[in-house]
């Protein structure tokens, strides 16, 4: 290897990290949350995870909020076993028997 080739590699080598060391700089610059600035923002979404209860290591409840509307779920053990909706619930338990 002559000294053209190494060189040549040093310079390489020194380019790659220089990039490397721009970007690291950019980022701290704009922050992580720099690209989500460039994307639009979306609309409000539909489906959001009001609250979560881990009933024991292969259970979970899971309230959830879909269209304005909550629903109560059992996970666990592969299977999926809805509940009544918990706004439901709460109207029955306040009606006198």
């Amino acid at each position: 290897m002559d000294f053209a080739e190494f060189a040549r590699a040093v310079f390489a080598l020194a380019v790659t990290l220089g990039l490397v060391g721009l970007a690291a700089v950019a980022l701290r610059k704009f922050g992580p949350d720099a690209l989500t600035r460039l994307i639009p923002q979306r609309k409000e979404r539909r489906l959001a995870v009001v609250e979560s209860l881990a009933l024991d290591p292969a259970r979970r409840l899971v309230l959830i909020s879909c269209d304005g509307q909550e629903r109560l779920l059992l996970l666990g053990e592969g299977q999926l076993l809805p509940e009544a909706p918990a706004a439901s619930r709460r109207r029955a338990a306040k009606e006198p028997q």
